[in-house]
């Protein structure tokens, strides 16, 4: 069993150079406490190689991933790049469609002292990653949104029987070590077709899985069911846009969208990246919030240990997850949560409650 592991780390644009290292020291100390260390592999993506090397994607960046398991990646501002370089798949979606990250998983948690406007919020959504409604993902070249006219555009979504089968089993077999429970989230009654065969798949799939309880909510109710009674749900299966609003929701109604943890995974690959975004806003100043980028960082620990068998990560992830809810409990925070604390701040903070 290995000692060592090589993460990739890449920083990305506007708050990503403060909030990639601040998740980088929370995972070194950890692996360290429990008799673990990490290669770090620094790389470049974004802005700055767009300045240095003519792309947003380096190649030698990309030759390194084809070599690495894991990798932290920090946001992305496509839509701040040059005008020649925003067509096109963004970053994020170069690396996801190369290595086929299809299972999008993201937790959300109403954490102790975070004034949550649902306190009782404890699931996951899983987020099918690589076709549905979002149209720079369910194209074998370019993208699934047209213009025949200068005055018409279209979008075309794309769902498959394989695609959905694996996101749902993800879901099912997550639901399995929390609390038994998944949430179908589709529009079939409106996308009878699209969003039916995802139902419909899913509802197969269940039927392999007699211990886990299984029901179905229409995306619009979904949404008001997360206000009302979010705390009922467990493990929430949908499409990709779908879960893609309903996640940044569900983060609201915990705290802030900055303490939205998700990873990215494939059979073999996983890629931490926080659900927000790049917060060119406020990059420079250090106050971010780097909760969602260190759970983000969690997950891949925890993703690795189950794959591997090393029991330390599973160790160093639940440390990690408790220097967090300690620090929040003890009421230190950014400003996006209501604190005052800096990014540094709240980082040194996790880091003294390892």
């Amino acid at each position: 069993m290995a000692n060592r592991y090589p993460i990739g780390l890449i920083d990305g644009d506007g708050i990503g150079p403060e909030i990639v290292p601040a998740a980088a020291r929370v995972v070194e100390q950890a692996l360290t406490s429990v008799g673990r260390s990490v290669d770090w592999v620094p790389l470049e993506i974004g802005r700055a190689s767009i300045e240095k090397y003519g792309t947003a994607i380096p190649t030698a960046t990309l030759a390194a991933l084809d070599d690495l398991h894991l990798w932290i990646l920090g946001p992305h501002d496509s839509a701040g790049y040059p005008p020649e370089h925003r067509t096109g798949l963004t970053p994020g979606g170069v690396v996801r469609k190369r290595y086929d990250l299809y299972a999008n998983i993201r937790p959300v948690l109403a954490h102790v002292g975070v004034g949550a406007v649902n306190p009782n919020l404890d699931l996951v959504i899983v987020r099918e990653n690589s076709e549905g409604l979002y149209a720079d993902r369910n194209m074998a070249r370019g993208t699934g949104e047209f213009m025949p006219t200068p005055d018409v555009a279209l979008s075309v979504g794309v769902i498959t029987r394989a695609a959905t089968e694996r996101i749902a089993v993800s879901a099912f077999e997550l639901a399995r070590s929390r609390r038994k429970h998944v949430t179908i989230v589709h529009k079939a009654n409106v996308l009878s077709m699209t969003t039916g065969l995802f139902r419909d798949v899913c509802l197969e799939v269940a039927e392999r899985y007699p211990d886990v309880r299984v029901d179905d909510e229409h995306v619009d109710a979904m949404a008001a069911h997360l206000v009302r009674r979010g705390g009922q749900f467990d493990v929430v299966v949908t499409e990709n846009l779908f879960g893609d609003i309903l996640s940044d929701l569900a983060a609201e109604l915990a705290g802030s969208l900055g303490i939205a943890a998700s990873i990215n995974t494939s059979a073999t690959k996983a890629m931490a990246q926080a659900a927000h975004g790049a917060a060119p806003d406020i990059a420079g100043r250090g106050v971010a919030n780097p909760v969602g980028i260190i759970g983000s960082a969690t997950m891949l620990l925890e993703w690795q240990a189950l794959r591997s068998g090393d029991e330390a990560l599973l160790t160093a992830a639940g440390n990690i997850r408790g220097g967090i809810g300690a620090a929040l409990a003890a009421g230190i925070a950014t400003a996006d949560l209501g604190g005052t604390a800096t990014t540094d701040g709240f980082t040194v903070a996790v880091l003294d409650n390892l």
